[in-house]
């Protein structure tokens, strides 16, 4: 419970400086990311229980990478994480979950995440920002990938990539758990603007 208390901290005070940074009052970053204004206020306060959905909206809409509204401090140069010690971000309801596991610092970070797919689990993504790619490599198992409502099967020792920025989905296929790694890849700089 400690370690969540210190997480929703840790993202209140990422959320509020990188609003600051960019200029935006609560009104025009609810506006912008489609949050609405009271959850905005909740969170910049360490209450309540922000969502994946949200913390990406927010995320694409301050310019900045997901992992940057949950990172603390710097480390040092090398950063091992393990993946049991990374709560997930997204757990469906057979099974399925979604572990962000670090994001590559730098003018264009990558985010690295582990996903395990249960069959026929669904997870929706809401589209990013313009500039945003992401590649899907499967570990173990099938998936059926959903960019702008056509489906692509993705097997194991497979690898897909396709602009973020059009809808899409991530659903488990066959008979057995897909196990996956994805990045995303951030357009370079703040694009606080929508």
């Amino acid at each position: 419970m400690a370690e969540t208390a210190a997480a929703l901290r840790t993202v209140a005070h990422n959320v509020k400086a990188a609003r600051v940074r960019a200029g935006l009052s609560l009104d025009e970053l609810s506006r912008r990311a489609q949050v609405s204004k009271g959850a905005l206020v909740g969170l910049e306060k360490a209450q309540g229980n922000p969502n994946l959905a949200t913390l990406v909206r927010l995320a694409d809409t301050l310019g900045i990478s997901v992992s940057a509204l949950m990172q603390g401090p710097s480390e040092g140069h090398v950063r091992i994480v393990a993946a049991d010690k990374v709560a997930p971000l997204w757990t469906g309801r057979q099974g399925s979950q979604a572990r962000l596991m670090l994001t590559t610092s730098g003018p264009a970070p990558v985010e690295v995440w582990r996903w395990q797919l249960e069959p026929d689990e669904e997870y929706p993504s809401h589209p990013h920002q313009s500039g945003v790619v992401e590649s899907v490599s499967v570990t173990a198992g099938r998936m059926t990938l959903v960019v702008d409502g056509t489906e692509h099967t993705v097997e194991a020792g497979q690898t897909a990539t396709f602009d973020g920025d059009a809808p899409h989905a991530y659903r488990g296929a066959g008979t057995g758990t897909c196990h996956l790694i994805m990045t995303v890849h951030l357009p370079p700089g703040p694009n606080p603007a929508g």
